[in-house]
């Protein structure tokens, strides 16, 4: 006997493409390179990849990484 789901509902979804996004705040006066440089070493270390980065007008900048669910064992990133 099959369960039969009433219109309108939605199960939930687990598709292998889905995301883990973790938020980053890199402060003011903090140098171009040096902040490429933390991205990389989050991207090295935790298989985390730059999904969007926003600078403010103060200088601080606002980052979002993801990786992939499956490697969710890998630490979380260090800021």
């Amino acid at each position: 006997m099959t369960a039969r789901r009433t219109a309108g509902t939605i199960g939930r979804v687990s598709a292998p493409g889905e995301y883990e996004y973790a938020p980053l705040r890199i402060p003011p006066g903090t140098s171009r390179s040096a902040a490429a440089q933390l991205m990389s070493l989050q991207a090295d270390t935790g298989g985390w990849e730059l999904a969007r980065l926003q600078l403010h007008a103060d200088g601080t900048r606002k980052i979002i990484m993801r990786r992939r669910m499956r490697l969710s064992y890998l630490p979380r990133p260090m800021v």
